[in-house]
């Protein structure tokens, strides 16, 4: 058998646990479950699903309640870990304790009931943030426990679940495998273009959109990222969850620089916005100044690579977004 068609093979008639199951990630890997033929569970809290199918089983829970993780998880095989409380670079920076508690709590309750209910394998989204700030293309093994200023609390909560997680792998007598990805910065279909809680490319998309002029762009615009489509990031999960059995944490990414005046004029060009007049707005809240990301561990462990240019990428946003807002 193909390698290809063994990996369509792994999730079919499995259950799968998604937990944010109205969220950005999480939306969009259920449509990728659902494509492999998985049974897919999902977990909804304040908000509604983006998506309606009835083989999805939405259960609405509070996972910073025990009864409620413990419920949720019961017969499943597998769990994407994609619940968390976000926010965009202001509420970071007005409120920098506001993902500590809740996630803290949300994660490590989830990994007991998931041991408990002797799930198979339970994935966690980590992040970027566990990095320090450097020049060049983090690693996996570039972790040193010393962050950017401003990612000191997301940097612990999101290294401390790792830990957690390790635990559970290495520490105790009937270990539960945990599979643990560190993202770059994800964009794409189904993410959040409100105002209070986006990142930056929803929150300049929608300014494109709308047609605002002057734009304003938060910071001076040549902030470096590593931006990965949603898509590529599911299929980096899918590929971990199937693949990694021990405990060995990987980078997902677009693996290439990107400034956000690059990205601003792939949005310009992808909607034919013509000669906005761009302010830059130094005053305004900005996160990590550059962040590269080593992606060879993913290409030769997983057989990994991006897809989706950042052209593309965008296009397919910008469209997805003018679609669901009727524009």
């Amino acid at each position: 058998m193909k390698r290809e068609e063994k990996s369509n093979q792994f999730f079919k008639n499995k259950k799968v646990l998604v937990t944010g199951g109205a969220g950005f990630v999480g939306t969009n890997l259920i449509l990728k479950l659902l494509e492999k033929r998985a049974s897919v569970r999902a977990t909804i809290h304040k908000k509604t699903p983006q998506i309606k199918n009835a083989k999805v089983e939405f259960i609405k829970s509070d996972l910073t309640k025990p009864s409620d993780c413990k419920k949720v998880v019961q017969g499943i095989d597998y769990v994407f870990m994609c619940a968390a409380n976000t926010s965009g670079a202001g509420v970071i920076e007005k409120t920098p304790l506001s993902h500590v508690t809740p996630n803290v709590i949300m994660n490590t309750l989830m990994l007991e009931a998931s041991h408990k209910a002797e799930v198979k394998k339970f994935l966690f989204i980590s992040s970027n943030t566990v990095y320090p700030l450097t020049d060049y293309a983090v690693k996996e093994s570039d972790v040193n426990y010393d962050f950017y200023e401003k990612y000191f609390p997301v940097g612990w909560m999101k290294l401390f679940t790792e830990k957690l997680c390790e635990m559970y792998v290495t520490s105790i007598k009937n270990p539960m495998s945990c599979v643990v990805v560190r993202p770059g910065n994800i964009y794409g279909p189904y993410d959040d273009f409100e105002w209070e809680a986006s990142h930056v490319l929803p929150a300049l998309i929608r300014k494109v959109v709308e047609r605002q002029n002057p734009l304003e762009v938060w910071g001076g615009g040549r902030d470096i990222k590593d931006f990965i489509y949603v898509e590529d990031l599911v299929d980096g999960l899918l590929l971990a969850m199937e693949k990694i059995n021990t405990f060995d944490p990987i980078n997902i990414g677009g693996g290439k620089p990107v400034s956000i005046r690059q990205a601003l004029k792939a949005m310009l060009k992808a909607d034919n916005f013509k000669a906005p007049k761009i302010v830059f707005n130094s005053s305004k809240p900005t996160m990590i100044p550059i962040r590269l990301i080593n992606i060879n561990k993913a290409k030769k462990v997983l057989n990994f690579t991006p897809k989706v240019s950042l052209e593309m990428g965008i296009k397919k946003t910008v469209d997805w977004y003018k679609s669901s807002r009727n524009v």
